[in-house]
C-alpha cells in the first residue's frame, strides 16, 4: 500500500518539500533531502513523520545538508501489510537508507522511536556519527511482568481506538495548546486513511520490549549494551518536562551514561516538543553545531 495521494501534498505550504524515495526491504522509504554541507538526519516517532522536524528542515537547511526519512508505514512512505513492524525492522530499514546516501559526520536528531532506532543505527556505524541530539526518548528492555502504559486499554479493548484517535495523542503531547492548528492535525492524521494504514502505529507500542523473550529484546539489549562506542561523540539532551510518557527521571538515566552530555529542560515542552517550542530547539541546535563545528 502506497501514499501516492500524500506525495506531493505541502499541507498549506506547511510541508514544501520536494519528496524522495528510496526502495529499500520491498517497500518504497519516503525521505526529505534538504540544503548543502554537513547532513543532519532527523528521526521521528510514534504516530508522527517528517512533518514533524518541517520547521527544523526549513531553518537548518540553509547551512547544512537535512534529511528526515519516514519509517515504514508512517508519513509518505509505503505501507507493506507483510512486515512486522518491529525494531529490527526499522533499523535495518534506516541503515540501508543512510549507507545508500553514504552519509558521514551525521548529526543526528532523536525523539520517541526514533531514540532506539537512530541508535540503532549509530551504535553499528559510530564512525559515520559526529553529533547526537537527544530528545525525550529511552533504550532499554522493561522488567518481566511490569505493565506498559498501554495495558489498560487493551484490557478495556479500546486499544485500536486510541491509537486510531491521531489528533488525540497529538494533543495529549503538546502542551502549550495555541500552537496547534487545523492543519498540523490533517497533517498528521493523513497517513492513515484507512485501519489498514495504521498497521505500523498499531505495533509500536507493543514492540516496547518486556522481558528477554519479547521480539525486540535483542536488538534493544545490543543497543544499550553498545551506547558506549559514542562516548567521545558531542552530544546534547533536550528535554520536555511535562512529557507524559518519558519523564524528567530519565534525564538522570541518560546523565548516567554519558555523564558529560549538555542538558537543556524545557519548563513549557511535552512529548512533541518539536512542536511546543521549536524555535527554541532549532536555537539550540545551532548553538551546538557552532560550538562543535
Amino acid at each position: 500500500m502506497n501514499r501516492e495521494f500524500m506525495k506531493f501534498e505541502t499541507f498549506n505550504d506547511t510541508f514544501p518539500f520536494t519528496p524522495y524515495f528510496e526502495r529499500i526491504n520491498g517497500f518504497n522509504m519516503h525521505y526529505v533531502d534538504e540544503g548543502e554541507g554537513e547532513p543532519i538526519v532527523c528521526i521521528h516517532g510514534m504516530p508522527t513523520w517528517s512533518y514533524l522536524y518541517r520547521k527544523f528542515i526549513t531553518q537548518l537547511s540553509k547551512e547544512y545538508r537535512v534529511i528526515a526519512p519516514d519509517q515504514m508505514g508512517f508519513g509518505k512512505s509505503d505501507v507493506p501489510q507483510d512486515k512486522q513492524y518491529i525494531m529490527e525492522e526499522h533499523v535495518d530499514n534506516l541503515k540501508t537508507l543512510l549507507l545508500r546516501l553514504n552519509l558521514s559526520d551525521i548529526t543526528l536528531i532523536v525523539q520517541d522511536w526514533g531514540g532506539p532506532i537512530g541508535f540503532g543505527f549509530s551504535v553499528d556505524y559510530p564512525e559515520r556519527i559526529k553529533r547526537l541530539v537527544i530528545m525525550n526518548t529511552s533504550i532499554g528492555v522493561m522488567k518481566e511482568g511490569k505493565n506498559p502504559w498501554y495495558q489498560p486499554l487493551v484490557e478495556k479493548g479500546i486499544y485500536k481506538q486510541f491509537i486510531m484517535n491521531i489528533g488525540g495523542l497529538l494533543k495529549g503531547g503538546i502542551h502549550n495548546k495555541d500552537k496547534i492548528t487545523d492543519v498540523m492535525i490533517k497533517a498528521y492524521e493523513a497517513p492513515f486513511p484507512s485501519e489498514e494504514y495504521y498497521i505500523g502505529a498499531f505495533a509500536w507500542p507493543k514492540d516496547i520490549p518486556i522481558g528477554d523473550a519479547h521480539p525486540s529484546a535483542s536488538i534493544m539489549t545490543h543497543v544499550r549494551k553498545n551506547l558506549y562506542k559514542l562516548d567521545k561523540k558531542e552530544k546534547i539532551l533536550i528535554w520536555g518536562i511535562k512529557d507524559p510518557i518519558f519523564p524528567k527521571k530519565l534525564i538522570s538515566w541518560w546523565k548516567n551514561i554519558y555523564p558529560d552530555i549538555d542538558i537543556h529542560k524545557i519548563s513549557n515542552a511535552s512529548h512533541f516538543l518539536q512542536e511546543d517550542v521549536p524555535d527554541h530547539i532549532i536555537a539550540l541546535i545551532k548553538k551546538f553545531l557552532k560550538s562543535t563545528a
